[in-house]
């Protein structure tokens, strides 16, 4: 089956599509609007479509919408229930599901030539759980899996725990009706911290790192798992522990201690999840899915403590993933092979003789070097920061060696002098990528290979003066491993500055600035050269130099 998901309702809209039981592309809205999440997470904008993303997915293809078997949501507003019956304030949730319900004819007039019968609604949950576990490395071997999907909300719940048999079908064992949520619960504190909801929860995860969980007590009273499988959240009245921060404003140590406390009770939270579901099961697999899932402390917590052999975190897990899990499961119930995802590099790429053209029309001086690796190499061994633009653009939040800023990893200056680049806040670490079969002697606590950067690892005590720039304040770092047969070219790139530095490890950060979605197109990778103090933009196989 041709099966092109869709994802619009709440935030991250995004297109996949699934031929077949391979997914052949993915991309978030917000690559080609240049609008940070696509849209915020407001009803006002549910009707907003990614239309865009969606095109792009067809036409890299060679499809036009005839040929596609079934378009899919992911949203089933007929299990949705009024925001008052849920317990939630959402005045204007009826018109959050009205869209919905009304999403076949909206996309048929955004896809000219669909049928609107041919849109399946597949309840959000579903949806993240299939990105999941219908994705995973072990799909296809027959073996079961279990699943855990933790987000903000749904149609009418915030959670899903199941398992997926070898043969891709779904059972569902529990799900936690709103308004208990754990991922509500986490945009809460974003908001009382001064971060903006729904979007900088990651600030909040860094926070935490500077802080002791001196609230922890009164949490756990608050906030805890039951013996169904759920979990209840009572309102928490936030301003008895810090006060609400205006965005912007210095925090406190007081800040620091909750957003310690409210981390460290959501792993303990998770981790009751997780090893109630294999209590049940049995599994030796577990997948993750959800906002929540993107909280790679969290993830290696549950992995170290929850008894699984193997835990895997799709890589645009929150919901930008759910245009490919509502695919895949439609793919599945179809009773098409699924392959594994095998690189989150789905998104758009350009060929040489393309980019070129776009250096032409810039006119901008450039230059073709023998090798852009040995050429990154002695830039970054030399205390340059690189903007690295190789190859097809990842799906979801990531960096993954596509769309990077680069920086050598011995000078502890880099990580503010990168944050500076960024316009970020200088308490955000940044991420170091390394070859694998390096990764083992500078990381430890963590799985290796971690492709996605969704885990956390220990740096070793012996190497975090050697990496200073990558190691966060409690000596961990969230890696991402590089393996040549997967990135040969990032892989060549590495090793050539360990031939100069003698460091197998380079910066990884996000190729953008703040408030801006990653770089995606040429056009994109030249704006952001020429407006950050970056030293070389690396973009295929030429160079374009700063000028001094």
């Amino acid at each position: 089956m041709k099966i092109l998901g869709v994802n619009a309702l709440f935030h991250d809209p995004s297109a996949a599509l699934v031929v077949d039981g391979r997914t052949v592309a993915a991309a978030e809205e917000e690559r080609f609007s240049r609008r940070k999440h696509g849209h915020r997470p407001v009803p006002f904008a549910a009707w907003e479509l990614p239309e865009l993303s969606a095109r792009w997915c067809l036409a890299e293809a060679g499809l036009d919408v005839g040929q596609l078997d079934a378009v899919t949501y992911s949203f089933d507003v007929g299990l949705a229930r009024p925001a008052e019956e849920l317990g939630l304030f959402d005045p204007w949730d009826h018109l959050r599901q009205t869209y919905a319900r009304e999403a076949p004819g909206f996309l048929a007039t955004a896809l000219p030539g669909l049928d609107p019968e041919q849109v399946r609604f597949v309840p959000h949950h579903v949806a993240h759980a299939a990105s999941s576990a219908l994705a995973a490395p072990w799909v296809g071997s027959g073996e079961a899996t279990d699943v855990l999907v933790l987000d903000g909300r749904g149609e009418c719940a915030s959670h899903l725990s199941g398992t997926y048999s070898g043969d891709g079908r779904l059972t569902t064992h529990y799900t936690q009706e709103l308004p208990h949520s754990l991922g509500l619960l986490y945009e809460d504190l974003t908001e009382h911290l001064g971060f903006l909801r729904s979007s900088d929860e990651y600030k909040v995860m860094a926070m935490a790192s500077y802080g002791e969980p001196r609230f922890l007590d009164q949490l756990r009273e608050r906030i805890r798992a039951t013996d169904e499988g759920g979990f209840v959240t009572e309102r928490i009245d936030w301003q008895s522990f810090a006060k609400r921060l205006d965005s912007g404003e210095e925090w406190t140590e007081d800040h620091a201690a909750l957003a310690a406390s409210v981390q460290k009770r959501l792993e303990e939270v998770l981790v009751d999840l997780a090893r109630g579901l294999r209590a049940r099961t049995g599994s030796r697999h577990l997948t993750l899915a959800g906002g929540v899932a993107l909280n790679c402390v969290a993830n290696s917590v549950i992995l170290e403590q929850s008894g699984y052999d193997d835990v895997w975190v799709q890589p645009a897990a929150g919901d930008s993933g759910t245009s490919l899990g509502s695919a895949l499961h439609v793919a599945a119930e179809a009773g098409d092979a699924l392959t594994p995802m095998t690189g989150a590099d789905l998104g758009r790429g350009w060929s040489d003789d393309e980019i070129e053209s776009w250096l032409r029309t810039a006119q901008v001086a450039y230059e073709r070097p023998d090798d852009v690796a040995v050429e990154v190499a002695e830039c970054l061994a030399a205390d340059g920061v690189v903007a690295w633009f190789q190859g097809r653009s990842e799906f979801g939040p990531r960096a993954l060696g596509h769309r990077s800023l680069l920086a050598h990893p011995g000078r502890r200056e880099n990580l503010e002098r990168l944050n500076d680049v960024k316009g970020r806040e200088q308490f955000r670490p940044v991420a170091p990528m390394v070859l694998l079969d390096r990764a083992r002697d500078i990381f430890s606590r963590g799985p290796i290979p971690s492709p996605y950067m969704l885990f956390v690892h220990d740096v070793h005590p012996d190497w975090r003066d050697r990496i200073p720039a990558v190691v966060h304040v409690d000596g961990t770092a969230r890696v991402q491993t590089v393996d040549p047969e997967q990135e040969p070219l990032v892989a060549r790139m590495l090793t050539e500055f360990e031939a100069r530095s003698g460091i197998p490890v380079v910066v990884n950060t996000s190729l953008n600035t703040a408030g801006r979605p990653m770089v995606d197109d040429p056009r994109d990778a030249l704006e952001c050269f020429g407006s950050a103090p970056v030293s070389l933009l690396a973009i295929g196989p030429f160079v374009v130099r700063r000028s001094r």
